[in-house]
């Protein structure tokens, strides 16, 4: 082979591979007779999910009018939709708490704070009316089955969509504390006008016994939430009556309202209210607030009533 033909040849076949280059590499080129295109992936521009970290509040409790402060990196934790403390709880949280119960009974014009906060798009299965305010009574409870006395604590709820659970759908410390100072003698008007109101409009519930749940109303959820705070602050009990229509024997019937009044009293302690600050009881068929000649009156005197003394 001549060089002149060994240099045409080089020619050639430089030309071939830059134009193989060039189709391969031009996003914008038709470069195939059939019509194809030669489409690259963008790796660069590849949307990831976005990821969502879990929202962990540590524990911190402080006094901007004393000298308490306490902070750990641990806290009450709940599953979503749900306002029962995640066991165990810490022996650091339970050992905080003692400093807590001990800083209060020193300084009885001083309560604690709990705000309890729950995501829009939780389902609130609790008595309150919403599952913030459940989740701090939850934590009041536990706090006064170690020594802090119940009067001292105030609780709230609140909505907050910028707490995120886990892949396992655990919130982590959805809660805030606080510590304020009360002012001397100082007397909740407020609050006792509230409690009056409870026992002239005590919440009636007309339910079968034997059911499986009991559907509160706005109203009635919010009185549930005001029963408590009177429990903890001026010390009064729960009174749950169950009555009965006169239909069948005097005495069955008394049982019969017993276990309305028991049903409901569960459902209570389901929901935060301790065991010992209800009583529970039955009227049976002798108190109708209807006439028992007529279905609907005796559909109104099987209820039962929730109060205070």
């Amino acid at each position: 082979m001549s060089k002149k033909t060994s240099y045409l040849l080089g020619i050639l076949l430089t030309i071939i591979i830059g134009t193989l280059l060039y189709c391969y590499l031009c996003d914008d080129c038709h470069c195939f007779p059939n019509g194809e295109e030669v489409v690259t992936e963008d790796t660069n521009n590849v949307a990831e999910p976005e990821v969502v970290p879990a929202t962990r509040n540590a524990l911190s409790i402080s006094d901007a009018n004393g000298n308490f402060n306490i902070k750990i990196n641990e806290n009450f934790n709940f599953k979503t939709s749900n306002f029962s403390i995640l066991k165990p709880i810490s022996e650091n949280i339970t050992s905080e708490v003692v400093k807590l119960k001990d800083y209060l009974l020193e300084n009885p014009l001083k309560d604690i704070d709990i705000t309890g906060y729950y995501r829009s798009d939780e389902t609130n299965n609790s008595a309150y009316p919403n599952l913030g305010l459940a989740r701090a009574n939850t934590v009041k409870n536990y706090l006064v089955s170690q020594g802090v006395p119940a009067r001292q604590i105030d609780t709230h709820g609140a909505l907050n969509d910028t707490i995120n659970p886990d892949d396992a759908n655990t919130l982590f410390g959805p809660l805030k504390f606080g510590i304020v100072t009360l002012e001397e003698d100082a007397v909740d008007e407020a609050l006792e006008a509230t409690c009056d109101s409870i026992r002239k409009n005590p919440i009636v519930l007309y339910f079968k016994t034997g059911a499986a749940q009991i559907n509160l109303t706005a109203e009635q959820r919010q009185k549930i939430a005001d029963i408590s705070r009177c429990i903890d602050k001026l010390g009064v009990k729960v009174q749950v009556v169950g009555h009965t229509d006169n239909t069948g024997n005097a005495d069955q019937n008394m049982t019969l309202g017993q276990g309305r009044a028991d049903f409901a009293k569960n459902y209570l302690i389901r929901n935060g209210i301790l065991d010992s600050n209800i009583e529970a009881s039955s009227k049976g068929q002798t108190d109708p607030i209807a006439d028992n000649k007529t279905e609907e009156g005796r559909t109104k005197n099987r209820r039962t009533v929730i109060t205070i003394n």
